[in-house]
């Protein structure tokens, strides 16, 4: 056999369907997708594909933390309602939930590649239009279209999920968290640097040049051998893993590349059931087809009591995140007193407003850290309930009101391990979801958690500003505690586990020739054996 030398073969029947494999092929010199990015390891080519996708999740930060600070100047600059000023904000938000699941639906049908490009080109153009906008019209309507741009935040999450080896993929998926964070600390600074002295317009400008990079490097990115794999362009995503080898300095496994086994996925399946190549070389796989089939497969039998427990921890996760940042505004400006203040005016002026926000940025940090130590450790599910216990246990005494230092040390506390489930989320949703439907699932999933992002200022800001402080604590309590005993309900733990590419069901052994199966990839040495291989119907 000629090592590297691989080309596609299957057998047929009568019918031209594909029936069978050859028995004799020596599974030694088999090797899964898993199997092979475990050789290649985690190198430069990760930490490539990781500098994109970071900085993508970056973008998506500034767009979204810059809300807090055009908001109070342009409503003061053009005379708007309270109501105008919020639809600036709500109107992003509702794009998100647009473009989270049509970007997410391109992405699993068109490719990673197309997905990016699209989010690139989308955000970065509406984001700098939203700089000349010469009415409130026009930026609403720019903001709203930056936000469907900004929607394909989990393209990124995705693709960069399907290029690291199931080895520590935890850590790494939290190491690309981080990138948010220093995207929202990256604005306040921005921000604070800049509106004094130029003004909103500078600050929505110069925040649109991260887009424009990442729009720019696009060329440099590739397709995820993931989707390549499933799609049945098996020599190109050999070569993509090749490419990764080379620039890891590795070399791929000896043996031609194959499909995984069919898995359940609502059973306890172990490790090795998911890494183990095919003894019997049949692969029983469902692709899915453009259009809202992707949707329907989310809500199938075999998925739909995952995807309901992860809509609502998405959105646990966005209401209790954002009323979290809402809520230390509105606790700073009250000082613990019944006040009429809006959060996005803080009740702050010039460059405190700045300050406060840059200082609570980095309450994210130590929760970032929490996560990447807890993730490979006890796992997605028990580190997502404890973050949760820990954030309703600092959250329970603001109900009444303390001593500002308190106060201050209990958001911060709960900031902290809100961001922490945010992230083990972020990690668990592209990891159980299969390969068919993944950026598609974390898309909707995102879009759940973007309604609730809509929803919590009616708590956060509201209630609060109406004199009801202990029903906003307790309202978030009761989100807090559902999103908990739905983490708990989560069918499996997905740590350790490799990928999952197929959407399987038990069919019958009748059905079998009716599956739709890609073609395997042989060696070329095993060429003169086609016509043994081969049925002559």
């Amino acid at each position: 056999m000629v090592p590297g030398e691989v080309a596609a073969l299957t057998t047929r029947d009568g019918r031209g369907g594909c029936t069978r494999i050859a028995d004799n092929v020596d599974s030694e010199l088999e090797y899964t997708l898993d199997e092979a990015l475990a050789v290649v390891g985690f190198g430069k080519f990760q930490v490539l594909v990781l500098t994109y996708a970071g900085l993508g999740s970056m973008v998506e930060a500034m767009e979204v933390m810059i809300l807090s600070f055009i908001g109070p100047t342009v409503k003061s600059e053009w005379g708007l309602s309270s109501g105008q000023e919020s639809l600036i904000t709500t109107v992003v938000f509702a794009g998100m939930l647009i473009g989270a699941y049509s970007w997410g639906l391109i992405s699993d049908n068109y490719g990673r590649r197309i997905g990016l490009l699209s989010v690139a080109a989308v955000t970065s153009i509406f984001a700098l239009l939203s700089a000349f906008a010469p009415n409130y019209i026009s930026l609403v309507v720019f903001r709203m279209l930056a936000g469907i741009g900004l929607g394909g935040g989990p393209v990124y999450s995705a693709w960069f999920l399907e290029f690291v080896p199931v080895e520590n993929r935890g850590i790494w998926m939290v190491v690309f968290s981080t990138f948010w964070t220093i995207g929202t600390i990256l604005e306040a600074s921005l921000a604070w640097i800049v509106m004094p002295r130029l003004g909103w317009r500078w600050l929505l400008a110069l925040s649109s040049v991260p887009c424009f990079v990442a729009f720019l490097f696009y060329f440099l990115t590739i397709e995820s051998p993931r989707y390549l794999y499933m799609n049945g362009r098996i020599n190109e995503a050999y070569n993509v893993l090749k490419k990764m080898a080379e620039i890891n300095q590795t070399e791929l496994p000896s043996g031609m590349l194959v499909s995984d086994k069919v898995t359940e996925l609502n059973e306890e399946f172990t490790h090795s059931e998911e890494t183990h190549s095919l003894s019997a070389g049949i692969n029983k796989i469902a692709i899915s087809k453009p259009g809202f089939s992707s949707l329907l497969m989310l809500l199938s039998p075999r998925l739909i009591k995952t995807t309901l427990l992860l809509w609502t921890i998405y959105f646990g996760n966005s209401f209790s995140y954002y009323g979290v940042v809402l809520l230390t505004s509105e606790f700073s400006s009250g000082e613990n007193k019944c006040s009429s203040a809006i959060p996005n005016s803080h009740k702050l002026k010039g460059s405190s407003l700045y300050k406060d926000v840059f200082i609570s940025s980095f309450a994210e940090l130590p929760g970032l850290l929490l996560s990447a130590i807890t993730v490979d450790i006890v796992g997605r599910k028990i580190s997502m309930a404890l973050m949760y216990l820990f954030g309703f246990m600092f959250l329970l005494p603001l109900m009444f009101n303390l001593y500002k230092i308190w106060t201050t040390t209990l958001l911060f506390g709960a900031r902290m391990f809100f961001i922490g489930t945010f992230t083990v989320a972020g990690v668990y949703c592209p990891e159980i979801y299969p390969t068919p439907v993944r950026t598609t699932g974390v898309g909707v999933a995102s879009s759940v958690g973007r309604i609730a992002g809509m929803i919590c200022p009616l708590v956060a800001v509201d209630l609060m500003s109406g004199c009801h402080q202990m029903a906003a604590i307790i309202l978030f309590e009761v989100v807090i505690i559902l999103t908990g005993i739905s983490v708990l309900l989560l069918p499996f733990e997905t740590k350790g586990r490799g990928l999952t590419d197929i959407i399987a069901g038990k069919t019958p052994s009748s059905s079998i020739d009716e599956m739709t199966r890609p073609p395997l990839a042989l060696p070329l040495s095993n060429l003169p054996f086609l016509p043994m291989l081969c049925s002559t119907d």
